[in-house]
C-alpha cells in the first residue's frame, strides 16, 4: 500500500520533494496557503505588468534541469532559460563609478587587470581556491543530509571540513587576495543573496560570486515563476494533488508519531508530512507538543540568528530602459555601515539598492513602451529592527532608493514616469509566506547555523515528520532549496522505501 505524504507549502522545497516523491511510488499531497506555488517565488501582476515577488536570477541552472532528468523529462519542454550578458552592472554611490560584469573570461579580466597586477593574480588565484572549494563542498556537504553526528564526526568528514577552510569570513577571505576594494565588495556583498552579512558568512560563500562568473548568470522566460509553475505542472502530471488556499493549522502527532494534518480546521490522515514552511514557523506555530520540538523549543528559536529582509518596490513605469542591463546594483559609499546597521536593526542612513528590470529579459513582462521594475533594499528582519515599517518609513526608503536612481543614465527623472506602485515589507513576508520574523532567507548561514548544525531534513524527535526549505540544511537560495526538496524526498526513501 502506498504511503501518504502531505506536504506543507508549495515552495520550491516542498514541489522539489513532492516531484520527488510521487515519481517513486508515494501518495503525495500538497497543502499551500497562497493561490500560486512558488512560496517566495510568487509573482505579482497589474496594468499588465509583471513582477516576480521574490528571486530575480537564475544561478546554477543545472539544479533546475535536474528536476525534471531525474523523472525522465526533457527540461526544455518545461522551461526556457535565457543566459544574461552582461550578467548585472555594479555602480559605487561615491561617485557612481560603474562596472559591467559577465561571464566573458577576457572582457574580465580587461576590467580586473585595468585594477593592477596584483589585484588580477588574487582574483585569479581567488577563483582557483574556491573553485576547489566548491568541488568539496558539492561532494561531501551540500548534497547530502547530516541524520547523525557519526555523519560528520567521523575522521573523512573531519578531513573535508578542515579543507573547506570555513573559519575566515567571506569579507576577509576576500580581502587577502584582492587588494582592490571595489572588487573586494564587487564580490563578496554577494552573500546577501542568502541573507548574511559578508563580515559574519562563512568564506565558503564566496561560492556565489565564482558560480556566476565561471558558469553564469541566466534568467527564465515568463520569470522566475516560470520555474514554480513548471514543477506544478510536472508534479499534476505524475499524478500528485495541489490544494491552493489550504492553510494548515496544525501537524498532529501522537506519542512522537506523527498523524496527518488540520487544514483549514479539518483533519487530513497522513503517513508522512513534510513540512515546507519555515521551519522556526514549523517549530512554533505548527507543532504543539513540546516532545515533538526537541531542542528546538520557542526559546531556542527565538535566540537563533536570521538573516536579513527585504522592502521591495514593484513599479509599471512609462517607457523602456533598453539602455540598461536586467540587473543593477548599487552599493552604498559606506558599505560595512550599511551592513552593520542592516543586521543591527538601526534605520540605514545610506541603504544598498538592486535594481531589476524583468521586462529588459523579456519583453511580455511589461505592455508595449513600458517597463517592469523591481527595486529591492535589504532590511533588517522585524525581530532587530529598531523602528516600524510605517508609511513614514517605507517612503523614506523609497526616496533614498530613488535619489541613487536618479544618478543612472536615463532615469533621471524616473520618479514622474512611474504609473503604480506595489510594496513587499518584512510583515508581507512573514504573514503572506510565514518567514519567521519576516526574515526573508530563514536561518542566517553562520557557521554554527550551516552544514550539521542546521535544521535536517529528518526529525529525530517524531517519527514520519521532515522539513525542507530555506532555514534547512544545505540552506538558501532557490537552487540550494531545491537540492533540500531532494534531500528530504532521499531521507524518506532510505525510512519509508
Amino acid at each position: 500500500m502506498k504511503k501518504k505524504v502531505s506536504v506543507i507549502g508549495a515552495g520550491m522545497g516542498g514541489l522539489s520533494a513532492a516531484i520527488e516523491l510521487i515519481y517513486n511510488g508515494y501518495d503525495v499531497e500538497v497543502f499551500e496557503q497562497n493561490n500560486q506555488p512558488g512560496g517566495k517565488m510568487h509573482q505579482l501582476s497589474f496594468d499588465g505588468h509583471t513582477f516576480d515577488v521574490g528571486p530575480t536570477l537564475v544561478m546554477m541552472p543545472e539544479i533546475y534541469e535536474e528536476v525534471f532528468t531525474n523523472v525522465n523529462r526533457k527540461p526544455e519542454d518545461y522551461i526556457s532559460l535565457i543566459k544574461l550578458d552582461p550578467m548585472y552592472d555594479v555602480y559605487f554611490a561615491e561617485n557612481y563609478r560603474h562596472y559591467s560584469l559577465n561571464s566573458d573570461l577576457l572582457e574580465l579580466m580587461k576590467m580586473v587587470e585595468a585594477m593592477g597586477e596584483e589585484t588580477a593574480d588574487g582574483f585569479l588565484r581567488y577563483l582557483s581556491d574556491i573553485y576547489h572549494r566548491y568541488q568539496i563542498s558539492l561532494k561531501y556537504f551540500i548534497r547530502r543530509p547530516f541524520r547523525h553526528k557519526r555523519d560528520i564526526y567521523n575522521p573523512n568528514m573531519l578531513i573535508q571540513a578542515l579543507r573547506l577552510k570555513t573559519f575566515d569570513s567571506a569579507k576577509n577571505m576576500m580581502a587577502k587576495y584582492i587588494p582592490n576594494k571595489d572588487l573586494q565588495e564587487m564580490l563578496s556583498f554577494q552573500t546577501l543573496y542568502i541573507g548574511v552579512s559578508p563580515k559574519h558568512g562563512p568564506s565558503l560563500y564566496n561560492i556565489i560570486p565564482m558560480i556566476e562568473l565561471l558558469y553564469g548568470v541566466w534568467s527564465l522566460k515568463g520569470g522566475m515563476h516560470a520555474m514554480a509553475e513548471a514543477m506544478e505542472k510536472l508534479f499534476l502530471e505524475l499524478g500528485g494533488t495541489i490544494h491552493y488556499e489550504s492553510k494548515v493549522d496544525e501537524i498532529v502527532t501522537k506519542d512522537r508519531r506523527v498523524q496527518g494534518l488540520v487544514v483549514n480546521g479539518d483533519f487530513i490522515s497522513s503517513d508522512i508530512v513534510v513540512s515546507n514552511a519555515d521551519f522556526p514557523y514549523t517549530m512554533t506555530e505548527l507543532i504543539k507538543d513540546d516532545s515533538v520540538r526537541g531542542q528546538y523549543t520557542p526559546a531556542k528559536i527565538e535566540s537563533m540568528d536570521y538573516s536579513c529582509s527585504c522592502l521591495v518596490f514593484y513599479w509599471a513605469v512609462d517607457g523602456e530602459y533598453h539602455h540598461l542591463p536586467g540587473h543593477t546594483f548599487i552599493i552604498s559609499e559606506d558599505l560595512d555601515k550599511n551592513l552593520d546597521q542592516v543586521f543591527s536593526g538601526e534605520l540605514i542612513d545610506e541603504p544598498s539598492v538592486y535594481l531589476s528590470i524583468p521586462s529588459n529579459i523579456d519583453n511580455e513582462m511589461a505592455p508595449e513602451g513600458k517597463s517592469s521594475f523591481y527595486l529591492l533594499i535589504p532590511v533588517s528582519e522585524l525581530g532587530t529592527a529598531e523602528y516600524d515599517y510605517s508609511e513614514d518609513v517605507i517612503d523614506y526608503y523609497r526616496q533614498k532608493a530613488l535619489e541613487h536612481l536618479k544618478q543612472l543614465p536615463g532615469l533621471e527623472n524616473i520618479e514622474r514616469h512611474i504609473n503604480r506602485e506595489e510594496i513587499f515589507t518584512p510583515m508581507d513576508f512573514e504573514s503572506k509566506f510565514s518567514a519567521y520574523r519576516g526574515a526573508t532567507f530563514g536561518l542566517q548561514p553562520t557557521l554554527r547555523q550551516s552544514n550539521h548544525w542546521r535544521p535536517q531534513a529528518k526529525s529525530l524527535e517524531c517519527e514520519g515528520l521532515y522539513f525542507t526549505g530555506s532555514s534547512t540544511h544545505p540552506g538558501a537560495g532557490v537552487p540550494i532549496v531545491i537540492e533540500s526538496g531532494r534531500i528530504c524526498a532521499s531521507e524518506i526513501r532510505k525510512d519509508y522505501y
